[in-house]
């Protein structure tokens, strides 16, 4: 298991599809396990380039979250992989409601 320690601002790719993200949220130095379709996650800058022929799972300009709410990526670009964090499936992060303007 490949453990990252994550930094709001840093961009992470996937190495078995197209998806990308952005750190937007993070719970502190504690290194993590991330994934997207199984495999760890890796530097941006160090990923080689992918094409999807598969589904978009990952959708470009949605946020994923946990459970918790403590990690929050953003999709940069749309891939068929799962996003997970320690094995659990990152979920879409529900828009915030406006407040009416009666």
């Amino acid at each position: 298991m490949t453990t990252l320690s994550l930094r709001p601002g840093e961009q992470l790719a996937s190495a078995v599809c197209a998806t990308r993200v952005v750190v937007v949220r993070t719970p502190g130095a504690e290194p993590v396990n991330l994934t997207c379709g199984g495999s760890p996650m890796v530097a941006a800058a160090t990923a080689e380039p992918k094409d999807d022929a598969g589904q978009a799972v990952t959708l470009i300009g949605k946020r994923y979250v946990d459970a918790a709410e403590q990690v929050e990526l953003l999709c940069t670009r749309s891939g068929s992989g799962e996003l997970a964090l320690d094995g659990v499936a990152l979920t879409l992060k529900a828009a915030k409601a406006l407040p009416a303007s009666d």
